[in-house]
C-alpha cells in the first residue's frame, strides 16, 4: 500500500512538471521571436511557423499516439516521447538556420503528442478514482503556473541568455522528468491488446493538418479555403472508415453510446473556442485603446491564470465529492458572465474592473477545466484512457484554433486594412472586439447546456 502511494506521488510530480513545460515554453517563445527575426533575417509570415509547426504536429499525432499507448504501453510511449522532446529542445537551441529550427519544432510537436497523449492516461491509471479530481486539479494548476511564468521568466531568459536559453531550460526539465521516470517509476500500464489502425492514422494525420492549417488563415485567400475543405473531406472519410473496422483508432461509436464522454468533450471544445482568444483581444485593447505599456499589460493579464492556478486544485478536489456535471456547468456559467461584461468595453472602462473581470473568468475556467477532465477520464474503461486523454487534448487544440479564427474573421471584416495610426482604428477595434465577445458569450451559453447534458453517470 505504501509503495502504491509513493508511485501515485511520483506520478503526480512527473505529470505536474510536464504540464508546466509546454505552456511555459509556448508563452516564453513568443517573447523570443523578435530575436529570432534579427538572427535569421526572416519576416513575420515565416516566424509564425515557429509556433504553427509545433501546434500542427502535436494536433496531428495526439490521437494516434494515445491509441498506440493503449496498445503497447503508456509508460513506454511516454519515455520515448520525453527522450525525443529533450533531444529536439537541444536541437532547437543549437539550430544554426531557420529551416533547421522549424524541422526540430515539428519533431518537438510529435514528441509533445507522445507525452500529452499518455501523461493524463498514466495519471488516471495510477490514481484511485476518488482522488482523480484532486490530481487533475494539481496538474491544471501547474499548467496555469507555466502560463503565468512564461512571460516573466521567459523575458528574463531572453534578456540575459537569448531565445536559445528557453530551449536549454526546457531541455533540463525534460532530463529531470526522464530521469525520474526511468529510475523511480516502476510498472507499465496497458490498455487493450489490439492492432493499431494504420490507415485510420494516416487519414487522421493528413486530415487534421490540412483542416487546421486551412482554418488558421481561412480569410487570407482561396488556397486556405481549398486546404480547409480538403482536410474536412479527409476527416469525414476518417469517421466513415472508423465505423467500418473492428480496431478503430477512435471508437466513433463511443460518441454515440457514451453520453458523458461525448458532451464533456463537446463542452471542452466550446469552452476553448470561447475563451482562448481572450488574451489576444485584451492585450490589443490594453495597449492600443487604453495605451498601457507592454509590461504593465502583461501584469494585468496575469490576473486570469494566477486565479486559475490558485483555484484549480480546489475545483479538482470538489469534483471528487460533487458531480462534475454541476461544477463544470457552474464554471461555464461564470465564464459566460465574464465574457458578457467584456461586450461593454470602451475607452473609459476602469482598469480595476478589467482586472476583476479577468480574475472572474479565471475563476470560471478553474471550476470548469479540472472537473470536466475528470468527467472525460472517468467516463471510459481503462483500456481507452490513452484515447480519452488524446481526444480531450485534440478538442483543446481545435477549440483554440477556432477561437483565433473567429477573431480573425470578425476583425478582417470589421477593420479591413486599418493601421494603428488610422483615426478610426479605436472605434473599429472596439466594435470588432464587441462582436467577438457577443459570439463568445453565445458559444459559452451553448456550452452550459452541453455541460449539463452530459448526465451524472461516471465510468470506471
Amino acid at each position: 500500500m505504501e509503495q502504491n502511494r509513493s508511485i501515485v506521488k511520483l506520478t503526480m510530480v512527473i505529470v505536474m512538471i510536464t504540464s508546466f513545460m509546454t505552456p511555459f515554453m509556448g508563452n516564453a517563445i513568443n517573447l523570443g521571436i523578435p530575436q529570432m527575426a534579427l538572427e535569421f533575417g526572416v519576416g513575420q509570415s515565416l516566424l509564425n511557423w515557429v509556433v504553427t509547426s509545433y501546434l500542427l504536429a502535436t494536433a496531428a499525432f495526439l490521437l494516434p499516439f494515445g491509441r498506440l499507448a493503449d496498445i503497447m504501453g503508456r509508460k513506454k510511449v511516454f519515455i520515448i516521447g520525453m527522450f525525443l522532446f529533450a533531444l529536439t529542445a537541444l536541437g532547437c537551441g543549437f539550430a544554426f538556420s531557420f529551416p533547421m529550427l522549424i524541422i526540430f519544432r515539428v519533431l518537438q510537436g510529435i514528441a509533445s503528442a507522445m507525452i500529452f497523449g499518455t501523461s493524463m492516461a498514466i495519471l488516471t491509471s495510477v490514481v484511485p478514482p476518488k482522488e482523480r479530481g484532486k490530481a487533475m486539479g494539481l496538474s491544471a494548476a501547474t499548467t496555469y503556473i507555466g502560463l503565468s511564468l512564461g512571460p516573466v521568466l521567459g523575458g528574463l531568459i531572453c534578456s540575459t541568455i537569448g531565445w536559445r536559453g528557453i530551449f536549454y531550460f526546457t531541455f533540463i526539465l525534460s532530463l529531470v522528468v526522464l530521469s525520474l521516470t526511468l529510475a523511480k517509476l516502476s510498472g507499465e500500464w496497458l490498455g487493450a491488446v489490439d492492432k493499431f489502425d494504420t490507415w485510420g492514422g494516416i487519414l487522421w494525420i493528413f486530415g487534421i493538418v490540412l483542416f487546421l492549417y486551412g482554418l488558421t488563415d481561412i480569410t487570407a485567400g482561396f488556397q486556405y479555403m481549398v486546404t480547409f475543405i480538403l482536410g474536412l473531406t479527409l476527416l469525414i472519410a476518417f469517421v466513415v472508415y472508423e465505423t467500418k473496422i473492428s480496431n478503430p483508432l477512435l471508437p466513433v461509436r463511443m460518441f454515440m453510446s457514451n453520453r458523458s464522454f461525448t458532451f464533456s468533450n463537446l463542452a471542452a471544445l466550446i469552452n476553448y473556442s470561447a475563451t482562448f482568444a481572450l488574451t489576444f483581444l485584451m492585450s490589443l485593447y490594453l495597449q492600443n485603446v487604453q495605451t498601457i505599456g507592454i509590461s504593465q499589460s502583461g501584469l494585468i493579464l496575469l490576473s486570469q491564470p494566477i486565479l486559475m492556478a490558485a483555484l484549480s486544485p480546489l475545483a479538482g478536489r470538489l469534483s471528487d465529492r460533487i458531480n462534475s456535471q454541476i461544477l463544470a456547468s457552474l464554471g461555464m456559467a461564470i465564464t459566460t458572465l465574464g465574457l458578457f461584461f467584456f461586450i461593454f468595453l470602451d475607452e473609459k472602462t476602469s482598469i480595476l474592473l478589467v482586472i476583476i473581470n479577468l480574475a472572474f473568468i479565471g475563476l470560471g475556467f478553474a471550476f470548469f477545466s479540472s472537473p470536466n477532465s475528470n468527467a472525460v477520464m472517468s467516463s471510459v474503461d481503462r483500456t481507452l484512457y490513452g484515447v480519452a486523454s488524446s481526444t480531450l487534448g485534440t478538442m483543446r487544440l481545435l477549440g483554440q484554433t477556432l477561437s483565433m479564427t473567429i477573431v480573425a474573421l470578425i476583425t478582417s471584416l470589421g477593420m479591413k486594412n486599418l493601421t494603428l495610426d488610422s483615426p478610426d482604428y479605436v472605434t473599429s477595434f472596439l466594435q470588432s472586439s464587441r462582436t467577438s465577445f457577443i459570439v463568445f458569450t453565445v458559444l459559452c451559453c451553448i456550452g452550459i447546456f452541453a455541460s449539463l447534458a452530459r448526465g451524472r453517470k461516471l465510468g470506471v
